[in-house]
């Protein structure tokens, strides 16, 4: 079960450069609004990542109240945009390939069975 919000009309902005995995949500919508210009109470995804690339933190305001979502991967690093100090927006298709760990940005199948049984 994904708790993120897939529909259509959201929006999923990934903050380029590194992040203090140590703020909380207060201090990440604090960045959103000064840095990016946006409203971390819009209903919008935005995506932080660690300086190692290997953690993610998402807050999300779903109307009611706030979230803040944390990915670890175990082994390898999640792909992210090489600009600095601003936001890239990408699909939310796109943001489950970057969750699982694949290349979001040309997810391409490995390997396909050749017969069944």
């Amino acid at each position: 079960m994904n708790p993120l919000p897939m529909g259509t009309g959201v929006k999923v902005w990934l903050f380029t450069g590194f992040t203090d995995m140590r703020c909380g949500f207060h201090s990440l919508a604090l960045r959103v609004q000064e840095v990016l210009k946006h409203d971390p109470l819009s209903g919008h995804l935005f995506v932080f990542r660690g300086r190692r690339s290997d953690i993610l933190k998402i807050i999300w305001h779903d109307g009611l109240g706030a979230c803040l979502f944390t990915r670890r991967l175990e082994k390898g690093r999640f792909i992210w945009p090489n600009m600095e100090g601003g936001a890239v927006a990408i699909s939310p298709a796109q943001l489950s390939y970057l969750l699982s760990g694949i290349d979001w940005r040309n997810p391409q199948e490995t390997w396909r069975p050749t017969r069944v049984g």
